[in-house]
């Protein structure tokens, strides 16, 4: 059973989830394909999860992006937001507090990024037999290698955040990969809100690619940038409420 205090300040990260997400989206959705909107808000559930846990974390993003779907500019449809926007959050600010909770070493680094190859080699693979195309294959390779420089920078410059540049990248690329593969999916049963023409339907795989890298690619730069200060202003202010030293 949460203790009180837990689910307090789980309500309350999902409810300035919703009211940040709100004011902060602009109207923007992915350029061509469209449906993901411009989305800085995941500071906020990335600062709770870091401070008080994964289940603070992954439920307060779940509660949040329901709602924030729910309300315009959201999209308003709710099987797509439980079926992609509700567990694509869960499981990446889960996986950012469960991680960001963890002593991460280079071992386990070594690993992320081969499995990270491995995948980089099947997308490869997609384009040559001609399932995505090259442009949206070289996208993809930027990302990965300008993630890894990231993580080796930051891993050197900064210490004592080891374990949460790890768990930023990886939260939200598993988390970005779900809305990808989830709208995919979605588009060859159903049809989906704030698309572009030709895409409300049946959208090509290289489109799931586009949603994904957008995601991830919008999102880092918020969880990398604001988090870290916030946390450690938390940690200096409240030190008893916070569920790691």
């Amino acid at each position: 059973m949460m203790k009180t205090i837990t689910v307090a300040v789980t309500a309350v990260s999902a409810a300035l989830y919703t009211v940040v997400g709100y004011l902060t989206n602009l109207g923007i959705v992915t350029p061509v394909v469209g449906v993901v909107r411009f989305w800085p808000a995941v500071f906020v559930p990335a600062i709770f999860a870091v401070l008080f846990g994964p289940w603070v974390g992954g439920i307060s993003a779940a509660i949040g992006i329901f709602f924030s779907d729910m309300m315009y500019p959201g999209h308003g449809v709710a099987l797509l937001s439980l079926t992609v926007g509700v567990p694509s959050n869960f499981l990446m600010f889960f996986l950012i507090g469960y991680i960001a909770g963890t002593n991460v070493d280079w071992k386990q680094v070594s690993i992320g990024l081969g499995a990270s190859s491995l995948i980089i080699l099947l997308t490869g693979y997609l384009t040559f037999v001609g399932l995505l195309t090259v442009d949206v294959f070289l996208v993809l390779i930027g990302v990965f290698l300008g993630c890894s420089a990231l993580i080796i920078l930051l891993w050197t410059r900064l210490p004592e955040w080891r374990s949460s540049w790890i768990a930023f990248v990886v939260g939200n690329g598993v988390g970005s990969a779900w809305i990808g593969l989830g709208l995919w999916v979605f588009s060859q049963f159903l049809t989906l809100p704030l698309s572009f023409a030709p895409y409300e339907q049946s959208a090509p795989f290289y489109a799931g690619i586009t949603w994904f890298v957008w995601t991830f690619g919008i999102q880092i730069p918020f969880l990398i940038v604001i988090v870290p200060p916030i946390v450690n202003a938390c940690r200096r202010a409240f030190p008893s409420l916070t569920s790691q030293k």
